[in-house]
């Protein structure tokens, strides 16, 4: 097996090139096959041509004497002077188009329709179709456009004669007055379209071929599949015929391929004849047993030396993608043998440098969120906003240069204890009755600040005070609560905060009358912002991640709220049970 072995990736497809040269018999015998296909294919397309022109010619001829016998009524004076008024003679005119009619079997119909309302037919002037207006229909506008020239309509039921709906072709040209000087009428003689179909009909351009024609509009004068059209179950390359004129073109469909033969009528109909070029070739069965054998051969050397050849090229490339696989699943503690093929060996060696480098990365990431998840969480519980501060002492001045002592101890107490809990070192986790108190302190202040506008409530469950939860982790709810919901509402606001254990989960909640929000604002509350400068500070969004960052993403906050109904933003965080004295009890709980 080590007979295709190479040093070099190069070697081994050198090696392969040098031994894939007997295939070079494959691609002589199919250049033969090919160039004898195309010789008799050419052979093929000659004879279709002048079967072509033969058709033409035929229906060239029949045209012809179709407008011969156009001409019989336009130069008939009974026909002219029954259209200009100058006689009223229609009988005379109908038993001479009746003659033509019986003359020649192949006419459906002779139709005379003057300018100036008259009508005669074959049949007299009572077989017109009542519900046709003859002026609208495409060969009498295209005749009296035409001026004398001969128009010859696609295939079509004859619409214009009632009771009479035959298949047929329509002939028209305007019928001229002696000078010459002015159109007086349209002659219509309508062909019978068998007539047509009995000539097409039995031409045979191999088993599967066909002919038909089209008008200068691409539109099907004659089809032997002429339904099949009109359902949309077969398509021709209309476009391509009406562009081409005279000549051929082969479409490129595969063992459909087909060879259209075009040739002009000079009368705007276009004669097509449509072959298959896989039966062309008539000893195509005997030449492509001759291809198939010599490529059989071939490929089966070709097959047992690529197959010899890749395995032993492919081996280490195989052993290093499960390698990589294992990688991709998590397991950075593997390393890939080393190949004695130069270029495999050195990707190898890449390959360990930087699984080895992707484990450190890795270990070092690690060690850097961890102390940013520290870091953060730190920051979020020194912070406390400065407006409030500013105020709350503000405040303090005003009562103290009013002789309010009792107020001024009463908020200057609750701002120490609120900045005690705030910027306290130690554990992250707090009983909830710390957190408890910390806000009642913080609302205590508030509704100081701003007497008759703010009321709140106080309801926790005694069964979850021992637990913990995150420290300061109900001030910013109750701070968006005042700001931006009851603040703006009418009269006294009431926030009321309430918790109680669900099952594992404790379940806080903070709620106000305030003018609440609509949809798009509740949804954007949650949202990270993109500009970490929007200045968002400790708010929901901060709250809900510092949850979700510290006992996983099951946790968090939602949020509810109407118009004008105000809001409820729920906090829920699991049972965690801690000591009972983790801090000084704090005081009763307050009602206001």
């Amino acid at each position: 097996m080590n007979l295709f072995r190479f040093r070099t990736i190069q070697s081994n497809i050198a090696a392969a090139l040098a031994f894939m040269i007997v295939i070079l018999a494959l691609v002589m015998g199919f250049i033969a096959y090919r160039l004898s296909a195309s010789a008799v294919q050419r052979t093929a397309q000659d004879f279709t041509a002048e079967l072509i022109k033969q058709v033409n010619t035929n229906i060239q001829s029949y045209v012809n004497n179709m407008e011969n016998i156009s001409l019989l009524a336009l130069n008939h004076r009974g026909v002219s002077g029954y259209l200009t008024g100058d006689s009223d003679d229609e009988a005379s005119v109908t038993d001479f188009l009746r003659t033509i009619i019986l003359s020649r079997k192949d006419i459906a119909s002779i139709g005379v329709f003057g300018y100036n309302g008259r009508f005669v037919s074959d049949g007299g002037s009572g077989n017109l179709n009542p519900y046709v207006n003859v002026p609208d229909q495409s060969w009498y506008r295209e005749a009296k456009e035409g001026q004398g020239k001969v128009f010859i309509s696609p295939s079509h039921v004859q619409p214009v004669f009632k009771e009479d709906y035959r298949w047929v072709v329509s002939l028209s040209r305007e019928i001229r007055s002696a000078d010459n000087s002015r159109g007086i009428g349209v002659l219509l003689v309508d062909l019978n379209f068998s007539v047509i179909n009995d000539i097409l009909n039995g031409i045979e351009l191999g088993k599967r071929g066909y002919v038909y024609i089209l008008d200068r509009g691409g539109r099907v004068v004659y089809h032997p599949q002429q339904q099949l059209l009109y359902s949309n179950l077969k398509t021709e390359k209309i476009d391509e015929v009406l562009a081409l004129g005279n000549g051929s073109f082969i479409t490129d469909e595969g063992g459909q391929s087909r060879i259209y033969t075009v040739q002009d009528s000079g009368f705007g109909w276009k004669i097509v004849g449509v072959s298959y070029v896989g039966e062309l070739v008539n000893n195509k069965g005997r030449m492509q047993t001759s291809f198939f054998t010599l490529g059989g051969i071939s490929l089966v050397v070709a097959l047992l030396l690529s197959f010899l050849l890749s395995r032993n090229l492919t081996r280490p490339i195989h052993q290093m993608q499960r390698h990589m696989s294992e990688v991709e699943k998590g397991n950075f503690d593997i390393q890939v043998p080393v190949d004695a093929t130069r270029e495999i060996g050195m990707l190898a060696r890449a390959f360990n440098l930087m699984v080895v480098r992707i484990r450190e990365l890795m270990a070092q990431v690690v060690k850097e969120q961890e102390f940013k998840r520290k870091s953060e969480l730190n920051a979020l519980q020194a912070q406390i906003n400065p407006h409030f501060l500013y105020n709350t002492l503000d405040s303090i001045v005003w009562m103290a240069e009013n002789d309010k002592s009792a107020e001024v101890v009463r908020m200057t107490s609750a701002l120490a204890r609120l900045f005690r809990a705030s910027i306290s070192k130690g554990s992250e986790l707090v009983p909830v009755r710390n957190e408890i108190e910390h806000i009642s302190n913080y609302l205590t202040i508030q509704k100081m600040r701003y007497r008759d506008k703010l009321d709140f409530r106080i309801d926790v469950d005694d069964a979850i005070k021992s637990s913990l939860t995150l420290k300061v982790l109900l001030q910013p709810l109750v701070e968006n609560a005042i700001y931006h919901g009851v603040k703006n509402r009418y009269g006294t606001g009431t926030i009321r905060i309430t918790g109680e254990r669900k099952g594992e989960t404790i379940v806080l909640q903070v709620s106000d009358n305030g003018v609440g929000m609509d949809e798009a604002t509740r949804r954007a509350l949650l949202t990270p912002a993109a500009d970490p400068k929007q200045g968002k500070g400790v708010g929901l969004t901060n709250v809900h991640e510092r949850i979700r960052l510290y006992f996983g993403k099951a946790y968090g906050l939602t949020i509810e709220s109407e118009p004008d109904e105000g809001t409820t933003v729920t906090v829920t965080i699991p049972v965690l049970d801690g000591p009972a004295a983790v801090a000084e009890p704090p005081g009763k709980e307050r009602e206001a």
